[in-house]
């Protein structure tokens, strides 16, 4: 960083806490306004650090950005994962007179029917816990399955997983699930034939596919590429049915002797 660059981000960050004398009792660390005064060479990682250090200062969006260049959807998202104290909340209230910069909870409905879903697994768990049926897909989507939020689906090479996978959705959760998959390839296979093979291995004739991802060469191709690729199962509108399984695994987890955990 050249020494005028040094200056003017100095200048910058001095000047927005200077003028703001709540910014000044915050008590920012001098670590932290170094590392301000690096922004612009920082890298996009290094800036939300930055962005949800000064978050958790309990700082509102707003006074953040006077500190650093970032757009407020942006900020937003780096630290949507960060919870205001009551205090931190009520203090930003009392400086801006509004509400600007405090998380509004609109999802309070459907959190306590997610937390209803949850209890109601662990309870199915314990009256399921002897079916080896039910204890092989728990563990099968445990280890294979999507654990991203409120996504349900399951990727693997194997069709007799996914068959294993797409039974235990039908038995234990819903008897008519929206199936629809996805295939990832490698330059040279044939999309219209593996197609035709996961219809075929997974019996659903006339399923809805997304577009192929197709792995182009010189990415890490491998020798051995699959012929018929990777296929994953997605269930649309599965929202609660993920919740519900992400129940049962905790359960099972419980239920297994910490010594098999360690």
């Amino acid at each position: 960083m050249t020494a005028s660059a040094t200056q003017k981000a100095d200048s910058r960050v001095a000047s927005s806490v200077v003028g703001d004398p709540y910014l000044i009792g915050m008590g920012i660390p001098k670590e932290l306004t170094d590392r301000i005064v690096e922004w612009e060479f920082l890298s996009r990682w290094e800036r939300s650090e930055i962005g949800r250090d000064l978050r958790r200062l309990g700082l509102s969006y707003g006074e953040i950005r006077k500190l650093i260049d970032v757009k407020k959807s942006t900020l937003a998202t780096w630290c949507q994962d960060i919870e205001l104290s009551t205090e931190q909340a009520a203090a930003i209230r009392v400086r801006t007179g509004s509400r600007e910069g405090v998380p509004v909870d609109t999802q309070w409905r459907r959190r306590l029917e997610v937390e209803a879903i949850r209890e109601d697994a662990a309870k199915e768990a314990s009256l399921l816990i002897h079916d080896p049926l039910w204890i092989a897909g728990v563990v099968l989507y445990w280890a294979e399955g999507a654990k991203t939020r409120n996504h349900l689906s399951m990727a693997n090479s194997d069709p007799v997983a996914l068959r294993l996978f797409i039974s235990w959705m039908r038995y234990y959760l819903t008897p008519d699930p929206d199936f629809v998959l996805l295939l990832h390839l490698h330059e040279g296979n044939n999309d219209d034939s593996a197609r035709a093979y996961w219809e075929h291995e997974l019996s659903l004739p006339d399923v809805d596919f997304h577009k192929t991802f197709i792995k182009p060469l010189g990415t890490g191709h491998r020798k051995n590429h699959l012929k018929h690729g990777v296929c994953t199962v997605k269930v649309r509108a599965a929202s609660d049915q993920w919740n519900r399984i992400m129940g049962w695994i905790d359960a099972l987890r419980q239920n297994l002797p910490d010594r098999y955990l360690r």
